[in-house]
């Protein structure tokens, strides 16, 4: 028997790249809409070159076996039209809590997870007492939109509260108070429509200016952390009835008594996630794998690398300071991916994945890819 199957992807992106090229030796081909001509995806998929509230594009997607996403604030006229014409995996439910902050948080907590304290903010009148209440300290951010650090502002008394609520544009937004963690970790879990459900790894993550510089597997927190990680994960895609695959982010605490710190979740991410990116070449499922088997009611498995792995983003350069290609990829145990865009300083241009055979190689290897990059 030939599997003849096709996947919708709501976004062109690099996510949605990179799942192309997994469903591919599947048997999946995949349809992407997106209005960037220069979608990254279209090198590997059909790219229909529309908005994505085009009817005729979603009229196209409708003809798939299912319908995913790369990015969760997709436009609420597009999920309107494609509910009931075909699975859309994660659905407009999940998208609904994970693309505000505040209902996500509620969500989260109602399905026994722990939050960072928090004051919901929709009107100047809010601002009175909120940072107070939290101790003094926070950070705000905007309770939809808002991406590598974009949209939010640290705040540390009521005149910067005042200052970044009226930058921010008044719209509504979160404050968050400030939490003592440890490490920032994240982990990924794909639900099949069965109710099947398949964890990805416990990476630990680092962030400078609100950006993902680097992930590394295995993280350093305890296997009674990880285990708790992944409880958690499984309870928030049963809650929430996912279909798909979704992305949590941590922080964890300290731990006492020689066990591992307790987790809060962050935030979720409805869709494969930057920091699961070294599951590609780990030696198992990678997530954009396991993405396209949760969507399409595939056999699920755990999508954890077979070896220690680590990946370091590649970010936009100033004009003269293209990276040496040759001396990355000459790196041993490196893998480099490229996304095909244009470079802007910032932009997360592609990633190298770096495999050895102890923690302590991928992290040696790791450093070598940063100073070619030029990176602190």
């Amino acid at each position: 028997m030939t599997r003849d199957l096709t996947l919708g992807i709501l976004g062109g992106g690099q996510l949605a790249q990179m799942i192309a090229l997994a469903a591919l030796p599947l048997g999946v081909r995949c349809v992407v809409l997106e209005p960037d001509p220069l979608a990254p995806a279209r090198l590997c998929a059909e790219h229909l070159r529309a908005p994505y509230t085009d009817p005729a594009g979603l009229e196209r997607l409708t003809g798939c076996d299912a319908v995913t996403l790369e990015f969760e604030n997709v436009p609420v006229g597009a999920t309107s039209v494609l509910e009931g014409q075909v699975p859309l995996r994660p659905s407009p439910a999940v998208l609904h809590r994970s693309k505000h902050r505040g209902r996500e948080k509620v969500a989260l907590e109602a399905a026994g997870a722990r939050v960072a304290p928090y004051r919901l903010i929709e009107s100047e009148a809010d601002l009175e007492g909120a940072l107070a209440s939290l101790g003094g300290q926070g950070i705000l951010k905007t309770a939809e939109l808002g991406y590598d650090g974009k949209g939010q502002a640290r705040i540390g008394n009521e005149a910067e509260l005042h200052a970044a609520w009226d930058e921010l544009g008044g719209v509504p937004c979160v404050l968050e108070g400030l939490v003592p963690f440890v490490r920032e970790v994240s982990l990924g879990v794909a639900r099949g429509p069965d109710g099947s459900l398949s964890f990805g790894p416990l990476v630990e993550n680092i962030h400078r200016g609100g950006i993902l510089r680097r992930s590394v597997y295995p993280a350093g927190s305890s296997a009674h952390t990880a285990a708790q990680a992944r409880t958690l994960a499984g309870a928030v895609a049963d809650a929430w009835g996912v279909v798909g695959l979704i992305t949590l982010e941590f922080f964890e605490l300290a731990g006492v008594d020689g066990q591992g710190g307790e987790l809060i979740v962050n935030e979720v991410a409805p869709r494969v996630h930057n920091s699961g990116h070294l599951t590609q070449d780990g030696g198992g499922v990678s997530q954009f794998e396991a993405a396209v088997r949760a969507a399409l009611g595939l056999p699920m498995q755990d999508f954890l690398p077979l070896l220690p792995c680590g990946m370091v983003n590649i970010l936009g350069w100033e004009k003269g300071n293209e990276p040496d290609w040759a001396a990355l990829e000459s790196l041993p145990g490196t893998h480099l991916h490229l996304y095909h865009k244009a470079s802007k300083p910032g932009r997360k241009l592609g990633h190298v994945n770096v495999v050895g055979q102890t923690p302590e190689e991928v992290l040696a290897g790791m450093e070598m890819v940063q100073r070619v990059l030029g990176i602190k």
